[in-house]
């Protein structure tokens, strides 16, 4: 063995060695932060239950102090994912470390006073900020985004504890149609400790087995296809309802004060003469009543896209996920009786596909459709989720993700 190969092994090594210890690190720090985080909003979440009307007539004060902070504090900050996602693409060198108080505060500020919104921006902007701030320990080509992915992963990691879907999603999510296969190792790592952490740390994880025994033939198969189609086309009017209304909106009330107190007060009244709070936080009593073949509303899903974009366009902070769960599931189980199969099923398949076509990602709500509903059900999952996939959405709910896909379908005429 020469010198020079010899002397690249060595540096391999020593890189994989120091990738691995702060993919440790990372996933610790990240597991610790997202317990709190996840926690601390399970509480606010049924403190605002019980004492709803006492609080939603405050979501517009709460909305002008989350203005003034971002305003005063936050810098490159208020970005939120979109400087997430300049990160990767290499358009921002700096996640500064103020972003992880300042979104944790924030969306708490949101959920105690009845916005409806989700969680998983959040927990990704903790994980990227750590996992940037990690780097600065290490030095070879490629660190930022390798390391921003880790962290990424560790953060939907450490609070879904879901762990293969963290790692799936941070590698997918950055560029549509391309993973970023060369984090593998240090996403997996990261993401496996930090679920492991934010579980010891007392947050559970959410499970629902469903047990079915559907032979995958052809009528089944074309059943599949078919609600995929139409999880797809709710995730993307949710994406495109989300691009629009947080243009249209900043074009009608240019001043962020305004248009937070102002839209505070309307959203306030609409959460409490719409269902009283129904559909007020994350929409997890939605996803709990679609499994459970309890009551829902052929309206339940569209009243949660809605109130959900509204209080995101008006400047509440917040994720999307969570809420988009709540949408494919309230929709997976009017659509149930329709297509003729188990409610328990379908709404699982809207849960995963919805976030899917929303995100513009494959593998991982089929991984999360195993990890969360069982891993027997993955063959539908894997159909569903194929055809929701064909909705090629031209908007996403991440602006800064870039695509670099080629036609699923290819042209059958040649280019003059």
């Amino acid at each position: 063995m020469n010198i020079s190969l010899r002397s690249e092994i060595k540096q391999g090594l020593k890189q994989f060695v120091l990738v691995s210890l702060c993919s440790i690190l990372t996933g610790l720090v990240v597991g610790v932060i997202t317990a709190i985080f996840g926690r601390g909003l399970l509480w606010i979440g049924a403190f605002r239950s019980a004492h709803f009307y006492i609080l939603i007539p405050f979501l517009a004060l709460a909305g002008l102090a989350i203005v003034y902070a971002y305003q005063h504090w936050a810098g490159e900050a208020s970005k939120g994912m979109g400087l997430v996602f300049d990160m990767g693409h290499g358009r921002a060198d700096k996640i500064p470390l103020r972003l992880i108080p300042l979104v944790t505060a924030t969306t708490w500020l949101t959920h105690l006073f009845g916005g409806s919104a989700g969680r998983e921006g959040v927990a990704v902007q903790i994980g990227a900020t750590v996992g940037h701030a990690m780097s600065r320990f290490v030095d070879f080509p490629n660190k930022s985004r390798l390391f921003l992915v880790m962290g990424m992963a560790a953060g939907f990691g450490g609070l879904f504890q879901t762990p293969f879907a963290a790692v799936l999603f941070a590698l997918e999510v950055l560029i549509v149609g391309s993973l970023q296969i060369e984090a593998l190792w240090a996403a997996t790592l990261a993401g496996l400790i930090s679920s492991q952490t934010s579980h010891a740390l007392g947050l559970e994880k959410f499970t629902f087995p469903v047990t079915v025994d559907l032979s995958l033939d052809m009528f089944t198969t074309l059943k599949l296809a078919g609600l995929g189609i139409c999880f797809g086309l709710a995730g993307h009017l949710f994406a495109w309802l989300l691009h629009w209304g947080k243009g249209r909106v900043a074009v009608l009330v240019p001043n962020p004060y305004k248009r937070i107190f102002v839209g505070g007060i309307a959203l306030s009244l609409l959460l409490i003469l719409l269902q009283q709070g129904r559909y007020s936080g994350l929409g997890t009593n939605l996803i709990e009543a679609s499994l459970a073949g309890q009551s829902i509303f052929t309206y339940d899903w569209l009243l949660k896209i809605f109130l959900t974009v509204l209080t995101l366009s008006l400047g509440f902070q917040g994720g999307e996920v969570t809420p988009l769960f709540a949408i494919g599931a309230s929709l997976g189980a009017i659509l149930a009786v329709w297509f003729g199969l188990p409610v328990a099923l379908v709404a699982a398949l809207g849960y995963a596909c919805v976030f899917g076509s929303a995100t513009n990602t494959f593998l991982a709500p089929i991984l999360i459709g195993g990890e969360v509903f069982g891993y027997a059900n993955i063959p539908y999952f894997f159909v569903a989720m194929a055809f929701a996939y064909l909705v090629k959405p031209k908007t996403s709910i991440y602006s800064g993700q870039e695509k670099r896909t080629v036609p699923i379908i290819p042209s059958c005429f040649p280019k003059k």
